[in-house]
């Protein structure tokens, strides 16, 4: 979707910016003290039951039919309202605290030319904005400066998306080299988009007015800049200009109350109480019309009863309406209290339980929304995540095949294997250039310890993985300074420059750095990635069987894959495409599409040098969960982002499939419409053929053809999706996750979707329930997530003992509560054949 919306900032213009954008004000409230009460009544009266019981008790205000005090239930009602209506105004009201806090944290903000202490809420899109080490960042801010020489910061962008290792930042090319002492005179403009959520994305340009720089064009990505909330580290100042402010910062515009979710049971009781509405309606005009009846012909010939001959207009209204308040009962006030109550109460049952702790970090389980835990008894599809749910995604290196040599496949540790240790030793020419791919074509930052040792921030285990194992192999990733690098392999040293990094996405499915060694000036592409996207772009004449062998050898073994390749270019050739690079990214329509494309131009004619496999071992009693839930009739479906083959032998370890003859695996490929659709057909006429037979069918598919089969063929992928109690989905994105959990949810099936990192969250959010895992992939999905766990073996309590406890003690409650005012109400109503039909009302109950 193309963004037309521009933005245009003005740095260190005190004027311009501030009648067009909004202040740093952050505003989290629902309400205000003028709005609260006419909305959160109007809140409250959306639903059909306030409604009834609001009219229940507005009759009651009329002398002439109401059989009771109407403080009976203008009292209850009041109550309810104003408990409801108190947990709003709390909630709002440590809202506004929080609000209140950060607005007045002070900052500095350059102001006329001169730095001054201002509070937060004070910052307007184009101050330039000083902060210190350790300070949170008051808004999105780009880069202009920082205390390293290099232009370089690092930050901490856990309360953003949950990961704790430091982040690299870097100011733009056009500001590098100007002084400390000109930082707070910096004159130019930012043309940007409008405000949006995309916390991984920022495409702009910078342009400095002279005399720092004649109007040349600086392209902005997110790596110029630190958001809201993110926390400046091992960087002892960054300066940098306001581009959004206020509610419309990334973190800002991510904000807001997710949708309530409407559990079965709620549904359920909506169902019966409007069914018990229709039939009291009918018992009211039955009687009401058999009341009248009798005033008409016989009430009126009794000594005893004065009725006046002549009536008010609304005389025939009376009676009925009489009977409608006798029989309001029927509809308990208390109901939605009660439950309100004892669903607080279980998800509190869920935090107090001591058996869901992991022992291991201390994480304990954790009830975020408190309305749902009875659909938690109800569960009918799970659909997982595998890395860092069903594995513990610590990855440890384990083989590799360098140039069609195997190594760590006898002793099942390549780090160990005598040949791969001799050839380091030997400066083997293919094993140097393999290990010098793993240990810099990454994002690792080393970082120094007080001891002297170098540790690795990473943002991804596998490449942490890749360089602890170089390491290991004595090519040591020393230090990273701004764009220079250097490596230590055995007694000698090597720098290199990085030129550009092409950055990894899910639709390229590898990256690669440019680099330039500082010792010959040779300029080098390193790249690493899917075997599917590497080995297809080898050089002519390269032969690549082994590779491939590799890659199959290493998934039927469960191991995680990674290809890696490199070429050397010509400084014509580099020159040129550099120029193509920069264009693509001062472009502020479908930028990363032409970054994409441009970056395709580069990588292609690789000389493959090898293939990693890393291991990443199942969680303790993930087989066991599994085994269990699947025996309590609950179907799983495992959505992954990984390759076919690591994901089949991932799901047999696991008890997710059955292996031949118990069960059957079956395949759903292709690349073109044509071929799926046949693929499609042909799974699903084999699975009505065995539905009778005892057998476990399951079915594998890859993001391209569920892509296409969603696409075109979704009444077929749907039916199939029904039939087969279990799939593995591989090669999937995000987007189709979350497209999987609707399509299961549209077949009205309970779903439930547990993962631990950033790419599960939209499908979370969509499923009925939402777990998500505390794991090293940050705390995104948990905080996303209705309950959060630490170990995926702990859903099997969750969902056994809590959810069904729930879910029988909600049935038992509401069934109850119907029954007593039903019985309560029927009672009264038999009295009336004693009373013949006359309004009557039992004391005392």
């Amino acid at each position: 979707m193309l963004i037309t919306m521009k933005r245009y900032v003005y740095i260190n213009d005190d004027e311009t910016s501030h009648d067009l954008y909004c202040d740093n004000r952050i505003s989290n409230r629902k309400y205000t003290l003028l709005n609260f009460l006419p909305k959160n009544l109007w809140e409250q009266f959306s639903r059909f039951m306030n409604q009834y019981f609001l009219l229940i008790a507005c009759l009651q205000l009329w002398p002439l039919i109401t059989p009771v005090n109407p403080a009976s239930t203008w009292g209850p009602l009041i109550f309810i309202f104003a408990v409801s209506a108190t947990k709003e105004a709390w909630d709002d009201y440590n809202r506004y605290l929080s609000d209140m806090k950060a607005n007045e944290k002070e900052v500095w903000v350059v102001r006329q030319g001169i730095r001054k202490h201002v509070q937060a809420q004070d910052i307007h899109v184009g101050n330039i904005v000083w902060i210190r080490e350790n300070d949170e960042v008051p808004c999105d801010l780009v880069l202009l400066g920082t205390s390293d020489p290099q232009g370089v910061c690092y930050i901490e962008t856990a309360a953003l998306d949950g990961e704790t290792d430091l982040k690299t930042r870097v100011i733009p090319s056009a500001c590098m080299g100007i002084e400390y002492e000109l930082l707070h005179k910096i004159k130019g403009v930012i043309e940007c988009h409008s405000p949006d959520k995309d916390i991984r994305r920022f495409d702009a340009n910078l342009r400095l007015f002279p005399p720092f720089l004649d109007n040349d064009l600086c392209p902005l990505t997110i790596t110029n800049t630190i958001l809201q909330s993110c926390y400046l580290r091992n960087t002892e100042w960054a300066c940098g200009v306001a581009v959004y402010t206020g509610n419309e910062t990334k973190l800002g515009m991510s904000r807001g109350i997710p949708e309530p979710k409407l559990t079965a049971v709620d549904a359920m009781i909506d169902k019966l109480t409007g069914a018990i509405f229709i039939f009291q309606i009918v018992v009211v005009i039955v009687l009401g019309i058999a009341g009248n009846v009798w005033k008409d012909t016989e009430a009126r010939k009794q000594w005893y009863v004065h009725y006046p001959m002549e009536g008010p207009w609304f005389e025939l209204l009376v009676i009925p309406l009489r009977f409608e308040l006798l029989c309001s009962i029927m509809i308990p006030i208390s109901i939605k209290v009660s439950l309100d109550l004892v669903k607080s109460l279980y998800a509190k049952f869920i935090d107090w339980d001591n058996k869901m702790i992991d022992q291991e970090t201390g994480t304990p389980s954790h009830a975020t929304n408190t309305a749902i835990s009875e659909d938690l008894g109800q569960v009918e599809y799970i659909l997982t995540d595998k890395t860092g749910t069903l594995t513990e995604n610590k990855m440890i290196f384990r083989r590799c095949c360098i140039n069609g040599v195997f190594y760590g496949n006898e002793s099942g540790d390549a780090l160990k294997d005598a040949e791969l240790i001799d050839a380091v030793s030997n400066d083997s020419a293919d094993v140097v250039r393999f290990l010098t791919v793993m240990a810099i074509c990454n994002t690792v930052i080393p970082v120094k310890s007080k001891s002297g040792d170098i540790l690795y921030k990473a943002q991804s285990q596998d490449e942490d993985a890749l360089v602890r194992a170089a390491v290991q192999l004595h090519m040591v990733f020393v230090n990273r300074n701004a764009n220079i690098l250097e490596i230590k392999f055995n007694a000698s040293t090597i720098q290199y420059e990085v030129l550009e990094t092409l950055e990894f996405t899910s639709d390229r499915k590898r990256m690669s750095v440019v680099v330039k060694n500082c010792q010959n000036g040779r300029i080098l592409l390193l790249s690493k990635g899917a075997d599917e996207a590497i080995i297809p772009y080898a050089c002519a004449g390269q032969q690549t069987r082994a590779f491939l062998e590799a890659v199959e050898q290493y998934t039927q073994l469960g191991l995680r894959t990674l290809c890696l390749a490199w070429r050397e270019l010509k400084e014509d050739e580099y020159r040129e495409w550099s120029l193509l690079l920069k264009e693509a990214s001062s472009t502020l329509v479908d930028r990363e599409w032409r970054i994409a494309e441009v970056c395709q131009r580069l990588e292609h004619d690789l000389e493959i040098l090898g293939v990693t496999a890393i291991e990443d071992r199942l969680q303790d009693g993930v087989p066991e969960t599994i085994e269990t839930l699947r025996k309590a009739g609950i179907n799983f479906w495992m959505l992954t982002g990984d390759k076919q083959n690591t994901a089949i032998q991932i799901a047999l370890s696991c008890n997710f499939i059955s292996p031949e003859p118990k069960g059957q695996l079956l395949s759903i490929d292709g690349r073109t419409e044509d071929e799926v659709h046949r693929s499609l057909e042909r799974v699903l006429l084999t699975m009505r053929i065995t539905m009778s037979e005892p057998k476990d069918m399951a079915f594998v598919v890859d993001g391209w053809a569920l892509e296409i089969a969603l696409k075109y063929y979704r009444k077929a992928f749907t039916e199939l999706a029904i039939l087969s109690r279990t799939a593995i989905c591989c090669r999937v994105t995000p987007s189709q996750k979350a497209q999987l959990v609707e399509l299961l949810k549209s077949c009205d099936y309970r779903t439930l979707a547990i993962g631990d990192g950033g790419n599960d969250v939209r499908m979370i959010q969509q499923a009925d329930i939402g777990v998500g895992i505390s794991g090293r992939e940050g705390l995104q999905a948990a905080r996303a997530a209705d309950y959060s766990i630490g170990k995926f073996r702990f859903l099997k309590r969750l969902i056994l003992v809590h959810g069904r406890y729930s879910y029988n003690r909600t049935a038992f409650l509401s069934q109850y509560s119907f029954y007593k005012s039903l019985l309560i109400c029927f009672i009264q109503i038999l009295c009336l054949w004693n009373q013949s039909f006359q309004f009557c009302q039992l004391d005392g109950l």
